[in-house]
């Protein structure tokens, strides 16, 4: 499988024989826009940076077999802008080529004064893990995380301890978009420093790709 990362929460997984799935296309990622023969397109809740509706359109025009699948919160949004999807719920398998369970439910509390958001994580072959805005665990094993890094529902600490928590053989970090170059480069160290013994940490600049 090959991962890129185009910045943010936008990761594109490609596991080969045209089976590529696009992550959370937002607005603090850019480059998503060129890429083609997507199987499907997944978006884990409804906040811009996740789903950005004025490119997603186009996106899905030039990747016409591609799937829309995304959680109940963007579901409205999308049926307001008459833009096609699929919902999916928690505890739901999808089948469009890779297999993927449904995790989840809530987005993490940002203040509990703010409306709650629905959120998906998406578990994909039993083996990779993009939890979009929560720390909500699978009951298997995980052999790649995306990790989020920081945002205003989440400590540095929270992301340590769901990695730790995890143990994965590897942790892409992802979600970082709102830090200064230098506290995300410090949060990175952290990942490396207190990440368990069997888990290596790769962190992808914007547009990179990696295979594993």
């Amino acid at each position: 499988m090959q991962i890129t990362h185009f910045g943010h929460a936008c990761v594109l997984l490609d596991f080969g024989d045209r089976n590529r799935i696009l992550i959370d296309p937002g607005s603090y990622s850019t480059g998503f826009e060129t890429v083609r023969d997507l199987a499907a397109v997944l978006v884990t809740h409804e906040h811009p940076d996740h789903l950005d509706l004025d490119r997603l359109p186009q996106l899905l025009r030039d990747n016409p077999r591609a799937r829309l699948i995304v959680d109940a919160g963007s579901a409205q949004r999308l049926a307001q802008a008459g833009i096609d999807h699929h919902a999916a719920t928690p505890g739901q398998t999808l089948d469009h080529g890779t297999p993927t369970e449904v995790l989840g439910g809530d987005h993490a509390v940002i203040h509990p004064d703010l409306p709650a958001v629905a959120n998906n994580g998406y578990l994909f072959q039993d083996l990779v893990l993009h939890p979009g805005d929560a720390f909500d665990a699978p009951s298997g094993d995980v052999k790649l995380l995306l990790l989020p890094t920081a945002g205003p529902w989440m400590k540095l600490s929270d992301g340590i301890d769901f990695m730790r928590a995890l143990e994965p053989e590897l942790v892409v970090p992802i979600h970082q978009a709102g830090l200064a170059p230098v506290h995300r480069q410090l949060h990175y160290r952290l990942f490396q420093a207190l990440a368990p013994k069997r888990t290596q940490i790769e962190i992808l600049e914007h547009g990179t790709s990696f295979t594993c």
